[in-house]
């Protein structure tokens, strides 16, 4: 009768986990697509926000930023404010570049998703000092890398995160 207990038991916990297993399993799938489609709606309405936490200058090794970096589009503008690391070929008058910090109009800009979500975004934009291609890529996880090429500076890259808010931490915040 022990042993009939234990046995008992042993497989209402074995058939507990065996059927706990393929609900977590979804509910991980269901998070990732609420996660995923929130990022391509934020993304179609042009709130993009990538904090970006290491840079990659052409020449040198990959740097880890401390401090908080960004790019982000709103509507037809861009607000960038990102570290520059790397060879100029003009600079401005006095030496005093902003290196990658502006907030300007943009032009050109496109978004493509690809196969598995994941947004290719590009556009132009110029300041007083230079002008400028952004390649932003966004991929369904919210990591995101940046590419800025400037026209009269060597090429730069960034690593970083799409910021959003998922309905959940909305409600949270009420």
């Amino acid at each position: 009768t022990e042993m009939k207990a234990k046995k008992i038991i042993i497989g209402l916990f074995a058939a507990f986990i065996a059927l706990s297993l393929p609900m977590n399993a979804q509910s991980k799938k269901q998070k990732q697509e609420e996660i995923s489609k929130t990022i391509r709606e934020l993304i179609e309405a042009q709130k993009i926000n990538v904090e970006v936490n290491t840079a990659l200058p052409m020449r040198g090794p990959s740097r880890h930023l401390t401090s908080n970096y960004s790019v982000e589009i709103r509507n037809d503008s861009v607000f960038s404010y990102l570290p520059y690391f790397g060879i100029a070929y003009s600079a401005p008058y006095g030496g005093r570049a902003k290196g990658l910090i502006f907030d300007e109009k943009i032009t050109d800009y496109k978004v493509l998703f690809d196969k598995k979500g994941t947004a290719n975004i590009s556009f132009r934009t110029r300041n007083d000092e230079d002008s400028y291609i952004y390649w932003i890529k966004i991929f369904s996880s919210g990591s995101a890398d940046v590419r800025v090429t400037p026209n009269n500076k060597q090429s730069i890259s960034f690593y970083g995160e799409f910021i959003y808010d998922t309905p959940k931490k909305n409600a949270k915040n009420k």
